[in-house]
């Protein structure tokens, strides 16, 4: 044993599995080693001879085995065993007497269970030699390695659905639209199994795959949102690099067509109609009219506009920016009796328009609205409306100061009655015929006391006392000359007995209430009782 064990080294049987596209075949080599814990060293054999170093710390073993019997995976042996059974071996390690069983008078080593790849790749375990009588190390225990050999049983996987991804309508062929990639879980290290292309399965009319890096692109131009908003497309991807036998996965993508402004508003009809009582004040709103616009999102933000110059005038146009509707409103006063009907010519435009598109045509559409004025019962109106008159202060009771008009504006042309509201002649100086409206002095009038008079005019259809209107009226009271001129305050002279002749003893101021035309001029003398004292005289100075 002593000389045996100067050149103890182990001879092993390595499995090599070789993968085919249609099956697989095992090659077993004996492979001779140097002696454990010595690797690459060389040994001295019991006839003198060296043997070369031998790589033989690996095995390989195919995995998925379908066999019923226990996989052989290889032999270690020792170049001292002389075969008499003095020798056992033993392996420890990962599966070491469970996956993998060891004949510990051979050497072979077999595989017990059914192993896979893309669980675990590989083994490590320790081989021991022992004597059988003592159980003692014969040298010192080496490590060795377990291959799990790959076959072609994983197919591949897309693990990162699902899958949306999005392109714009009317995009060129070819436009990126999204990646996707599949994982295949054998050995990408080892012949094509995990070597995956791309193929479109369902939807090639309107897409394509990149082979190798699962870029989806768009293979036609004329992709139409309104037409089809979303594509479901199949992608498969396929191991062995799409060789025949080759595993295959699939995966749905969604892809969604986005919107551009592609499309011109439209009014669905090409005239509208609508009513409104004449009566109706400014900013009343006529009604409502809306463009359709089969895009989407902003690119079916409105603008409309009026137009034609009548309805510039008398109608304004605005935009409800939540329903893109436009809005008619009344923008100057609405008369029956004037005309009867408005035709509007309102236009819808697109607020964004994308200017690649502007050669599939206008992006502006327009519709008539014909607005129906509605007549209604309306009070009489005055006319002229001048609210001035004038009369002379010492006009007789009864006379004229003026005549109001008022005629009703409706078709009907009902007769007109006329007062004055009393709340605003409570003296009733003034009074006003019913029936002709004029107006007359009621009472002795005095510039002095009231120059001027404000009253109220009411005028009212002769059957509907309800529809009545009111005019405001300022009389004006012209003066004559029917004041004396007064002193203006009283005067009580005095003077000197010794005075002078020629002395100024007083000047004497008048005043009159009366209007001056243009200015007044008083002429004094003395009054014919005093005329006869020749003490004093008067100098009128003008």
């Amino acid at each position: 044993m002593a000389k045996g064990l100067q050149g103890f080294s182990w001879t092993m049987l390595l499995l090599f599995c070789a993968i085919q596209e249609l099956g697989a075949c095992a090659m077993h080599t004996a492979v001779e080693g140097p002696g454990l814990g010595q690797p690459g060293g060389p040994t001295l054999l019991a006839s003198g001879r060296v043997k070369r170093g031998w790589v033989w710390n690996q095995f390989f073993v195919v995995e998925e085995y379908t066999g019923t019997e226990p996989l052989y995976v290889g032999k270690i042996h020792s170049d001292s065993d002389e075969g008499d059974g003095s020798i056992k071996y033993t392996i420890s390690g990962e599966g070491a007497g469970t996956i993998f069983l060891i004949d510990e008078i051979t050497g072979d080593i077999h595989a017990t269970e059914r192993l896979d790849r893309e669980q675990k790749t590989f083994y490590t375990l320790r081989a021991q030699a022992r004597d059988r009588q003592t159980d003692q190390l014969l040298e010192p225990e080496s490590e060795f390695i377990i291959k799990v050999q790959d076959i072609n049983d994983s197919e591949p996987r897309f693990l990162e659905g699902p899958y949306i991804g999005s392109v714009a309508e009317l995009s060129p062929i070819g436009t990126s639209v999204m990646q996707v990639m599949a994982s295949d879980a054998d050995d990408p290290t080892y012949g094509s199994s995990a070597r995956v292309v791309y193929s479109v399965l369902e939807g090639e009319q309107h897409f394509t795959v990149d082979s190798k890096t699962g870029v989806i692109r768009t293979a036609v131009a004329d992709l139409d949102r309104e037409t089809q908003d979303r594509y479901e497309v199949v992608i498969r991807a396929t191991d062995m690099a799409g060789q025949l036998g080759g595993l295959s996965g699939s995966t749905t993508v969604t892809i969604v067509v986005t919107d551009v402004n592609d499309n011109p508003p439209r009014f669905p009809q090409k005239m509208y109609q609508f009513s409104i009582v004449e009566t109706a004040p400014v900013g009343t709103a006529i009604g409502r009219v809306k463009a359709e616009d089969s895009d989407v999102g902003e690119n079916t933000d409105m603008t409309y506009q009026v137009k034609d110059e009548e309805g510039v005038e008398m109608f304004k146009v605005t935009t409800d920016s939540n329903t893109q509707e436009a809005v008619i409103t009344v923008q100057k006063p609405l008369d029956y009796e004037s005309k009867k009907v408005h035709t509007v010519v309102v236009e819808a435009l697109n607020k964004f328009v994308d200017p690649r598109f502007v050669d599939l045509g206008t992006f502006r559409d327009q519709t008539i609205v014909r607005v129906s004025v509605l007549d209604v019962d309306e009070p009489p109106e005055f006319r002229p409306p001048s609210n001035l008159m004038e009369v002379q202060e010492d006009a007789h009771i009864g006379s004229v100061v003026g005549v109001v008009t008022a005629l009703d504006p409706d078709t009907a042309n009902h007769p007109v009655r006329y007062a004055i509201d009393r709340s605003t002649d409570t003296d009733w100086i003034f009074d006003i015929d019913a029936n002709t409206g004029a107006i007359v002095t009621g009472k002795v009038l005095d510039r002095e006391t009231a120059g001027w008079h404000n009253i109220t005019v009411l005028a009212m259809e002769a059957d509907n006392h309800s529809q009545v209107s009111r005019a405001s009226l300022r009389i004006r009271i012209l003066d004559v000359n029917d004041n004396p001129p007064e002193l203006a305050t009283p005067y009580e002279a005095a003077v000197c007995e010794d005075a002078k002749p020629g002395q100024l003893i007083q000047t004497i101021s008048v005043v009159d209430r009366d209007e001056p035309q243009s200015g007044h001029r008083f002429y004094f003398t003395l009054a014919p009782e005093a005329s006869n004292n020749h003490h004093f005289s008067l100098l009128d100075i003008k």
